[in-house]
Protein backbone atom coordinates (compact mmCIF):
# COMPACT_ATOMS: atom_id res chain seq x y z
CA UNK A 1 0.00 0.00 0.00
CA UNK A 2 2.76 2.47 0.93
CA UNK A 3 6.44 2.30 0.02
CA UNK A 4 9.38 4.47 -0.84
CA UNK A 5 10.25 7.86 0.62
CA UNK A 6 7.35 9.25 2.65
CA UNK A 7 8.57 12.38 4.45
CA UNK A 8 6.92 14.16 7.32
CA UNK A 9 6.27 17.71 6.17
CA UNK A 10 7.16 20.79 8.14
CA UNK A 11 4.37 23.34 8.45
CA UNK A 12 5.48 26.79 7.26
CA UNK A 13 4.24 29.90 9.03
CA UNK A 14 4.38 33.55 7.99
CA UNK A 15 6.04 36.23 10.11
CA UNK A 16 2.72 36.95 11.84
CA UNK A 17 2.40 33.32 12.97
CA UNK A 18 -0.29 32.30 10.46
CA UNK A 19 -0.10 29.14 8.35
CA UNK A 20 1.63 29.99 5.04
CA UNK A 21 -0.52 28.11 2.55
CA UNK A 22 1.40 29.22 -0.52
CA UNK A 23 4.75 28.06 0.91
CA UNK A 24 3.12 24.78 1.99
CA UNK A 25 1.71 24.10 -1.46
CA UNK A 26 5.16 24.82 -2.91
CA UNK A 27 6.69 22.37 -0.42
CA UNK A 28 4.20 19.66 -1.40
CA UNK A 29 5.01 20.21 -5.10
CA UNK A 30 8.75 20.14 -4.41
CA UNK A 31 8.45 16.87 -2.47
CA UNK A 32 6.51 15.25 -5.32
CA UNK A 33 8.90 16.62 -7.95
CA UNK A 34 11.85 15.22 -6.00
CA UNK A 35 10.36 11.72 -5.94
CA UNK A 36 8.56 11.40 -2.62
CA UNK A 37 6.09 8.53 -2.86
CA UNK A 38 3.79 9.78 -0.09
CA UNK A 39 3.50 12.69 2.33
CA UNK A 40 2.78 13.06 6.04
CA UNK A 41 1.15 16.38 6.94
CA UNK A 42 0.79 17.37 10.60
CA UNK A 43 2.94 14.67 12.10
CA UNK A 44 5.30 15.39 14.96
CA UNK A 45 7.61 17.20 12.53
CA UNK A 46 4.67 19.27 11.27
CA UNK A 47 4.08 21.22 14.46
CA UNK A 48 0.80 19.38 15.09
CA UNK A 49 1.02 20.02 18.83
CA UNK A 50 0.89 23.76 18.22
CA UNK A 51 -2.06 23.78 15.82
CA UNK A 52 -5.73 24.07 16.67
CA UNK A 53 -7.89 21.15 15.52
CA UNK A 54 -9.32 23.34 12.77
CA UNK A 55 -5.84 24.37 11.55
CA UNK A 56 -4.57 20.79 11.73
CA UNK A 57 -7.19 19.30 9.44
CA UNK A 58 -7.33 22.36 7.21
CA UNK A 59 -3.62 21.75 6.54
CA UNK A 60 -4.26 18.04 5.90
CA UNK A 61 -6.97 19.07 3.42
CA UNK A 62 -4.59 21.48 1.68
CA UNK A 63 -2.04 18.67 1.34
CA UNK A 64 -4.70 16.34 -0.11
CA UNK A 65 -5.85 19.07 -2.51
CA UNK A 66 -2.31 19.87 -3.66
CA UNK A 67 -1.30 16.24 -4.24
CA UNK A 68 -4.36 15.68 -6.46
CA UNK A 69 -4.03 11.93 -5.90
CA UNK A 70 -0.47 11.74 -7.25
CA UNK A 71 0.88 10.36 -3.96
CA UNK A 72 -0.86 9.07 -0.83
CA UNK A 73 -1.36 11.38 2.14
CA UNK A 74 -0.86 9.84 5.59
CA UNK A 75 -2.22 12.39 8.05
CA UNK A 76 -0.77 12.74 11.53
CA UNK A 77 -3.77 12.03 13.77
CA UNK A 78 -2.56 10.55 17.06
CA UNK A 79 -3.39 11.71 20.55
CA UNK A 80 -2.91 10.58 24.14
CA UNK A 81 -6.68 10.84 24.56
CA UNK A 82 -8.50 7.99 22.81
CA UNK A 83 -11.58 10.14 22.19
CA UNK A 84 -9.44 12.80 20.53
CA UNK A 85 -7.60 10.17 18.48
CA UNK A 86 -10.97 8.88 17.24
CA UNK A 87 -12.05 12.42 16.36
CA UNK A 88 -8.72 12.99 14.60
CA UNK A 89 -8.86 9.86 12.44
CA UNK A 90 -12.41 10.73 11.40
CA UNK A 91 -11.29 14.28 10.60
CA UNK A 92 -8.35 12.92 8.58
CA UNK A 93 -10.74 10.75 6.58
CA UNK A 94 -13.10 13.70 6.04
CA UNK A 95 -10.15 15.79 4.82
CA UNK A 96 -9.42 13.13 2.19
CA UNK A 97 -6.32 11.49 3.68
CA UNK A 98 -5.42 8.00 2.47
CA UNK A 99 -4.32 6.85 5.95
CA UNK A 100 -3.60 8.12 9.45
CA UNK A 101 -0.30 8.00 11.33
CA UNK A 102 -1.18 7.14 14.93
CA UNK A 103 1.07 7.22 17.99
CA UNK A 104 0.25 5.30 21.16
CA UNK A 105 -1.02 7.42 24.05
CA UNK A 106 1.84 9.66 25.15
CA UNK A 107 2.30 11.10 28.62
CA UNK A 108 -0.26 8.68 30.10
CA UNK A 109 2.20 5.76 29.74
CA UNK A 110 -0.33 2.93 29.35
CA UNK A 111 0.75 -0.70 29.66
CA UNK A 112 0.62 -2.96 26.59
CA UNK A 113 -3.03 -3.86 27.21
CA UNK A 114 -3.88 -0.16 27.38
CA UNK A 115 -2.05 0.45 24.09
CA UNK A 116 -3.99 -2.39 22.47
CA UNK A 117 -7.31 -1.06 23.77
CA UNK A 118 -6.49 2.45 22.51
CA UNK A 119 -5.85 1.18 18.98
CA UNK A 120 -8.84 -1.15 19.22
CA UNK A 121 -11.13 1.82 19.87
CA UNK A 122 -9.57 3.86 17.06
CA UNK A 123 -9.68 1.02 14.51
CA UNK A 124 -13.28 0.18 15.37
CA UNK A 125 -14.38 3.81 15.08
CA UNK A 126 -13.10 4.45 11.56
CA UNK A 127 -12.07 2.33 8.59
CA UNK A 128 -9.29 4.66 7.42
CA UNK A 129 -6.02 2.69 7.14
CA UNK A 130 -3.74 3.16 10.15
CA UNK A 131 0.04 3.32 10.22
CA UNK A 132 1.25 2.82 13.78
CA UNK A 133 3.99 5.22 14.84
CA UNK A 134 6.20 3.84 17.57
CA UNK A 135 8.40 6.69 18.76
CA UNK A 136 9.14 6.10 22.46
CA UNK A 137 11.72 8.89 22.52
CA UNK A 138 8.85 11.33 22.04
CA UNK A 139 5.89 9.48 23.57
CA UNK A 140 7.63 7.65 26.47
CA UNK A 141 5.43 4.73 25.39
CA UNK A 142 6.85 1.78 23.47
CA UNK A 143 4.62 -0.55 21.47
CA UNK A 144 6.12 -3.99 22.11
CA UNK A 145 6.58 -6.22 19.06
CA UNK A 146 4.08 -8.66 20.55
CA UNK A 147 1.52 -5.85 20.87
CA UNK A 148 2.14 -4.78 17.27
CA UNK A 149 1.45 -8.39 16.23
CA UNK A 150 -1.71 -8.49 18.32
CA UNK A 151 -2.97 -5.18 16.88
CA UNK A 152 -2.12 -6.18 13.30
CA UNK A 153 -3.83 -9.54 13.65
CA UNK A 154 -6.98 -8.06 15.21
CA UNK A 155 -7.46 -5.01 12.97
CA UNK A 156 -7.03 -5.29 9.19
CA UNK A 157 -7.06 -1.49 8.89
CA UNK A 158 -3.61 -1.41 10.53
CA UNK A 159 -1.43 -1.53 7.43
CA UNK A 160 2.05 -0.53 8.59
CA UNK A 161 4.35 0.82 11.25
CA UNK A 162 6.88 3.58 11.42
CA UNK A 163 9.32 2.38 14.05
CA UNK A 164 11.64 5.02 15.51
CA UNK A 165 13.16 2.92 18.28
CA UNK A 166 16.69 3.11 16.95
CA UNK A 167 16.75 0.17 14.60
CA UNK A 168 17.57 -2.77 16.89
CA UNK A 169 18.11 -5.58 14.33
CA UNK A 170 16.40 -8.20 16.53
CA UNK A 171 13.33 -6.00 16.95
CA UNK A 172 13.17 -5.22 13.23
CA UNK A 173 13.41 -8.89 12.34
CA UNK A 174 10.67 -9.81 14.80
CA UNK A 175 8.39 -7.02 13.55
CA UNK A 176 8.81 -8.11 9.93
CA UNK A 177 7.31 -11.41 10.92
CA UNK A 178 4.15 -9.75 12.25
CA UNK A 179 1.03 -11.48 10.90
CA UNK A 180 -1.89 -9.72 9.31
CA UNK A 181 -0.18 -8.23 6.28
CA UNK A 182 1.40 -5.29 8.08
CA UNK A 183 4.40 -4.05 6.20
CA UNK A 184 6.94 -2.61 8.58
CA UNK A 185 8.51 0.71 7.64
CA UNK A 186 11.52 1.45 9.78
CA UNK A 187 13.38 4.66 10.31
CA UNK A 188 13.54 7.82 12.29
Amino acid sequence: MFSGSIPALVTPFSADGAFDESAYRDLVEWQIDEGSTGLVPCGTTGEAATLSVEEHFHIVGICVDQTRGRVPVIAGAGSNDTRVAIHNIKAAKAAGADAALMVPPYYNRPNQEGIFRHFEAVAQACDLPIVLYNVPGRTVTDIAVETVARIAHAFPSVVGIKDATGGDPARIGAARGVPGGVRAAFGQ
